[in-house]
């Protein structure tokens, strides 16, 4: 008896399309919740509000100690650059996640200005570097890491006026 062929289901494109989209959804909605996790509120909380670097040593400093801010810095720039890392190796897509997504380029905003010098200090020359060219992808990326760090200036002026009471 002759074998039947087997016949091969074939999925259109336009279904795997839809399927990857909404996987690169999912990835991006469990990034979400990730930033949502009472650790990493607090260590955003503290980068966006307290943190304010003027130097290159300033970085070298924070990392090198063991008070909390050190834990703080080294979670949220470690996690924006791991997620960077997923879509620069196509592991999410890049359009859906710039989309989505803007606090890696406010990280960024902060460090730019010393990062080439934080990695000579640091002796690793690919410190960040995931995070780094992800957000240099950004159209205009100049203007608006220029417009991030005007703003959280004053988000720090504010918080220091706060403080002392005024």
């Amino acid at each position: 008896m002759p074998k039947k062929k087997e016949r091969m289901s074939q999925t259109p494109m336009v279904e795997v399309k839809e399927a990857t989209k909404q996987r690169d959804v999912d990835l991006i909605l469990k990034l979400y919740e990730l930033r949502r996790e009472k650790e990493m509120r607090t260590a955003r909380v503290w980068y966006f509000a307290q943190f304010n670097p003027t130097s290159a040593a300033d970085l070298a400093q924070l990392i090198a100690n063991s008070q909390q801010s050190s834990a703080h810095y080294r979670m949220l720039t470690s996690y924006w650059d791991m997620a960077a890392s997923f879509v620069l190796n196509g592991g999410i897509d890049e359009q859906i996640f710039q989309s989505a997504n803007t606090e890696h380029v406010a990280v960024f905003a902060k460090l730019e200005p010393y990062i080439a010098e934080m990695r000579v200090l640091s002796g690793e020359s690919d410190y960040l570097i995931h995070l780094e060219r992800l957000v240099m992808k950004t159209p205009n990326v100049k203007a608006i890491l220029e417009r991030r760090r005007k703003l959280f200036a004053a988000w720090i002026k504010t918080a220091q006026r706060e403080q002392s009471g005024r």
